[in-house]
């Protein structure tokens, strides 16, 4: 489960609504005091997530010229192809739509979205995580505000780390290895973590190791798996697998992976932060067990992030009522919607949350009463810049899996095989669809 497929929320360790109200002005023109002018306006926001629905009655209280109506178009690869039809068909284009970070390329590139500059959006840059703000940024421009994030952090069974004999969760890749083996130690079914070819999950440890595969300028894309970044991430996971170290059968979101979470024979997990939420609901047994750390360093004494999931609302170029949609997405991004979305449950990546004292202080029972806030607060500000995913990566991470299984299923061939198929295969996809891709 992504964040694509369901909203993800932190209930347990969020900021009370009355707390965050004061640190989350209206902006521009989305507060208590933001008319809307004389004109009335009907706008659609196509999202999948739920705490957008929270702010819509704030915002029609202020602005009551304009009506919001939020319609859930399906997952994110059914809402993408939906918005793509309706732009070529030129009729039912939505007002305001919900993207993952990786695919605001795909729409931006083409000119299929609004350029958010003339909304005077750079004042708004200072009260984002430096690295959810470049990912809405294409070429220089802003063409969505971030609305959730997932910064990647290591949630651990403390239980577990304490039967193998493990004080601390591991602090380096170098520990994490060391403490791998002594977990499987501890029996066949016990493994520090579980991978099948998650895509997202590999590129978050060349991400934080300071790869930077892909190169986007406009429409030319340069793929590159073979940089020292990428190399050393990609050689250190062959390692583990090559080794049994990880479990290779269990395939997450599974009834096994809950099982497995549940009774500690899966000891961690490296995934966004939006798995504070339904961990508890997937492994209630385990209550008390679970922590959340920093994700593992490359080298002791960095602290060097990446991310693993989020999303954004960008308003399509071909949109009708362009205006009254921005006063809406500022309202529940940044303005005076945003503590109703946080009170809901969704973890944002705005600073004046994140460095919020009751946000950051908040224990959470199921985690042990640790302040998990504060860790994944500074887990989304540690996140490495300069990360970029190729125009058509929504089609690139659907053909991963399928090139990645066999390795998983049979054993034989290498990480570093897979990823450069995925590349030749991405430089043929990209090609025919009009960018220039090497």
């Amino acid at each position: 489960m992504r964040l694509s497929q369901k909203v993800k929320l932190l209930s347990a360790a969020l900021v009370p609504m009355l707390a965050l109200t004061a640190c989350s002005g209206g902006g521009s023109g989305g507060g208590a005091d933001g008319g809307g002018g004389d004109e009335k306006a009907k706008i659609t926001v196509w999202s999948w997530d739920g705490t957008v629905e929270k702010a819509v009655p704030g915002f029609q209280a202020a602005n009551p010229n304009i009506t919001v109506e939020v319609v859930n178009a399906g997952s994110s690869q059914d809402e993408y192809k939906a918005l793509d039809n309706a732009i070529q068909a030129g009729s039912g284009v939505p007002d305001l739509v919900m993207f993952e970070y990786f695919a605001v390329p795909y729409f931006a590139v083409p000119g299929k979205l609004a350029d958010l500059g003339e909304f005077g959006v750079d004042k708004l840059k200072q009260d984002y995580v430096p690295a959810a703000w470049s990912d809405v940024t294409i070429n220089g421009k802003v063409y969505a505000l971030p609305s959730d994030y997932g910064p990647s952090a290591m949630f651990y069974n403390a239980a577990t780390l304490k039967k193998a004999g493990i004080k601390e969760p591991p602090a380096t890749w170098d520990e994490y290895y060391e403490a791998a083996k002594k977990i499987h130690a501890l029996g066949d079914d016990y493994y520090i973590a579980q991978d099948t070819g998650d895509i997202f999950f590999l590129l978050s440890l060349i991400w934080q190791a300071g790869g930077r595969p892909f190169k986007v300028d406009g429409t030319k894309v340069h793929i590159d798996f073979t940089d020292p970044g990428t190399t050393k991430a990609v050689a250190f996971w062959q390692k583990m697998l090559d080794e049994g170290l990880i479990n290779t059968k269990i395939t997450g979101w599974s009834d096994d992976w809950n099982r497995a979470l549940n009774d500690g024979t899966l000891a961690t997990q490296t995934m966004g932060g939006w798995l504070t939420s339904t961990l508890p609901e997937r492994a209630p047994k385990a209550s008390g067990d679970f922590r959340v750390a920093l994700m593992p360093q490359w080298q002791q004494g960095e602290k060097v992030g990446a991310a693993n999931g989020g999303s954004s609302f960008g308003i399509p170029a071909a949109a009708e009522h362009k205006e009254a949609a921005f006063k809406f997405l500022e309202y529940f991004a940044h303005g005076g919607g945003l503590s109703s979305r946080v009170d809901a449950g969704a973890f944002v990546p705005n600073m004046s949350v994140l460095e919020n004292d009751a946000f950051q202080s908040k224990p959470n029972t199921y985690f042990g009463d640790q302040k998990v806030g504060a860790v994944l607060a500074e887990a989304s500000e540690i996140v490495g810049s300069g990360w970029q995913y190729p125009p058509f990566f929504e089609w690139a991470r659907s053909i991963y899996g399928d090139l990645a299984s066999p390795f998983y299923t049979t054993g034989k061939g290498s990480l570093a095989e897979i990823l450069e198929q995925w590349r030749q295969r991405c430089i043929q996809y990209g090609n025919e669809q009009g960018f220039e891709v090497s």
